[in-house]
């Protein structure tokens, strides 16, 4: 046997996860009112692990904490030390391993067309052995969420920025064309894009939308004012007015594909150079859980179907 396993050096995970809530918040204050301890008590827990460890993990600015090199190394290895833990707890607590029920609990950033949704947890919907939790909300909640291992992944249309949450992972899922949409209603003869968009009504996402900001500039650059009728962050509700037959509605081809199969979709039009780019937001930079990788894998599979030219 491993001489490091018969006389280990033994880490004071306590320390180890007071560390890892301090990380959390970014704050010490708020770190030690979560763990129901004196600020003091925490402080001098952090510098035993520092010490222990032999090098600081906060560089301390001000009020500010920010980890230092040797800090997101510590962070790194504490969420796998972490969510191995809650793991193994979930497992044993099962009390009839036979008929052991997994969970994947998912998190949906609020505008997220419920379609892609869908598609995402389609293929799992036939194993019985299998419970699926969505939970909608903002990224930043969400975020939270999936720091404190209450999700196990965020599906978003927004990638995280490495200078917002340097510990959160934004895995590409892969990107979808985008179109222009209307229902039965409209009447478009010979359009010329962007040109005959000065002439009809618009229903388009958000000015949070990274597919808005890239349209509006499309059409600044083209000299096009166009006519908004509606801004919305959600996709069903875009897909309704698309529908409507009273303009046209910017969506991603998973919004509407429904509707293309069953031909409610009158026009549609491909916007040149424009893609929603779909994301799993994950504490790991893999998916160590070879079944959550299976699930993503199968998805980026069905975004590529969608993406290949000529496919409707």
């Amino acid at each position: 046997m491993n001489s490091a396993f018969e006389n280990p050096e033994w880490l004071n995970y306590h320390h180890l996860r007071h560390f890892w809530m301090i990380a959390r918040h970014r704050s010490m204050t708020k770190a030690a009112a979560k763990l129901n301890i004196s600020q003091s008590t925490l402080s001098e827990q952090l510098a035993e692990l520092e010490n222990w460890l032999g090098q600081p993990l906060f560089d301390r600015r001000g009020r500010e904490l920010h980890l230092t090199d040797a800090g997101r190394v510590a962070l790194e290895h504490a969420e796998t030390i972490f969510t191995t833990g809650h793991e193994l707890i979930t497992r044993f607590r099962q009390s009839d391993q036979k008929n052991r029920q997994r969970v994947l609990r998912i998190g949906a950033v609020g505008p997220l067309s419920k379609n892609l949704q869908y598609d995402f947890i389609q293929p799992i919907l036939t194993d019985t052995r299998t419970k699926v939790v969505v939970v909608a909300g903002a990224l930043d909640e969400l975020t939270k969420y999936l720091q404190e291992h209450e999700v196990d992944l965020v599906l978003s249309n927004i990638p995280l920025r490495a200078d917002q949450e340097q510990d959160v992972f934004s895995h590409l899922l892969g990107e979808v064309p985008v179109f222009l949409v209307g229902g039965k209603k409209l009447k478009i003869a010979h359009p010329k894009f962007p040109q005959f968009l000065k002439n009809h009504p618009l229903f388009l996402p958000s000015r949070q939308s990274d597919v808005r900001a890239d349209f509006d500039l499309l059409l600044a650059n083209a000299g096009v004012e166009p006519f908004v009728h509606a801004e919305v962050d959600d996709m069903a509700l875009l897909r309704l007015l698309a529908l409507s037959g009273e303009g046209l509605a910017l969506v991603s081809k998973i919004v509407v594909e429904r509707e293309l199969q069953s031909r409610k979709i009158k026009f549609m039009l491909r916007v040149p150079g424009l893609a929603e780019r779909y994301y799993a937001l994950t504490v790991r930079k893999r998916f160590q859980n070879a079944w959550l990788g299976e699930i993503v894998e199968a998805f980026r599979a069905r975004l590529k179907v969608l993406a290949a030219p000529g496919s409707r």
